[in-house]
């Protein structure tokens, strides 16, 4: 099993994740980790990752695994109230 997807600050990224994609506000839409979902088929193409929805400036972002150890303009900002 690898291990989960983390934010700079060492959180765990999540979906519903309310976060501040450089310094505008949006949310984690999806996490493709691989492993725990069996639609996560993009992960088999793309690699583990996150896709943000920030519809102001960017719409959607996806950030590979990868990029999120070095990625300064994502920020987490709160947990989603709501259910997975």
């Amino acid at each position: 099993m690898a291990a989960p997807l983390v934010y700079r600050s060492g959180d765990d990224i999540r979906t519903g994740d309310r976060v501040l994609l450089h310094g505008e506000p949006g949310h984690v839409e999806l996490v493709l980790d691989g492993e725990h979902n069996p639609r996560d088929w993009p992960a088999k193409e793309y690699g583990r990752g996150i896709m943000i929805a920030e519809p102001k400036v960017f719409g959607r972002l996806f950030l590979a695994e990868r990029d999120l150890e070095d990625y300064e303009d994502l920020e987490f900002v709160s947990r989603s109230t709501s259910p997975e």
